[in-house]
């Protein structure tokens, strides 16, 4: 395996209301972080925030190019991203712990 040191080009945050940042994802347009409480995306050009999703998001903060999956508690949920409905859920390894 080849190591290689990372290049940080840009930071974002603080974000207003946002205490920790438990996972974090991008859609192709914009970021996705899980802010406990709530899902929010920001665009990464600007660091502005566009919309967030009402849904408990604490960690691990995935997309695969359709949905998002969010650790919630004991379950990863599967969300619309469009819509914010959560479509479905499973039990999280390990219990969400």
């Amino acid at each position: 395996m080849n190591r290689s040191a990372a290049k940080i080009v840009r930071e974002y945050g603080p974000f207003p209301g946002v205490s920790r940042v438990g996972g974090v994802t991008y859609d192709g347009r914009q970021v996705w972080i899980a802010a406990g409480d709530k899902l929010d995306a920001f665009d990464p050009a600007s660091g502005k925030t566009l919309r967030s999703i009402d849904v408990a998001a604490h960690a691990g903060t995935a997309f695969d190019g359709k949905h998002l999956y969010q650790i919630a508690e004991d379950r990863i949920q599967k969300i619309d991203p469009k819509t914010g409905r959560v479509l479905g859920s499973i039990p999280a390894p390990g219990g969400g712990r």
